[in-house]
């Protein structure tokens, strides 16, 4: 067996905000979908997604021959990606400034981090938050648990 020196080749990064998350099974080998389709697979309806595409939250959507929209995978992930976003409770408006950076490249890398990071922030809070609440609900719980077991006489 033979070796030959090889220099790797570095890939560039891949923006993985596109790619965020859990990828949803889709047809096999279909790669370009109606709004209506795209609005049943993602449970977003067709004037949201108008709308998405209207503010500039969705990048360019491709257009059939006869108008119509032409989702792709690439679009599906960045829906996913920005339902994400919106279960963070980021408002629409940061969320375009968001796609907005996307769309200017690589050079955003830093200002799109920061929005990330706090957006990050926000979500571990509120996570401490919700832990805090479980506590005292699990508290109560408790109690009435204990208070029904206890003899009425005691």
């Amino acid at each position: 067996m033979t070796v030959i020196g090889s220099t790797p080749v570095k890939s560039p990064p891949v923006d993985a905000c596109v790619s965020a998350g859990a990828t949803h099974p889709r047809p096999d080998g279909q790669d370009h979908y109606t709004i209506r389709e795209v609005a049943a697979y993602t449970g977003l309806s067709a004037p949201t997604l108008r709308w998405y595409e209207e503010i500039g939250l969705m990048p360019h959507v491709a257009r059939s021959h006869t108008g119509q929209r032409r989702f792709d995978n690439r679009d599906l992930d960045w829906l996913a990606f920005v339902t994400r976003l919106r279960l963070t409770g980021m408002p629409v408006a940061d969320m375009v400034r968001f796609a907005e950076l996307v769309r200017q490249g690589e050079d955003t890398y830093g200002e799109r981090q920061s929005v990330l990071e706090q957006a990050r922030g926000e979500v571990v809070t509120r996570i401490a938050e919700l832990q805090d609440t479980l506590a005292v609900l699990n508290a109560k719980i408790n109690f009435y648990e204990g208070a029904r077991r206890a003899p009425e006489g005691a």
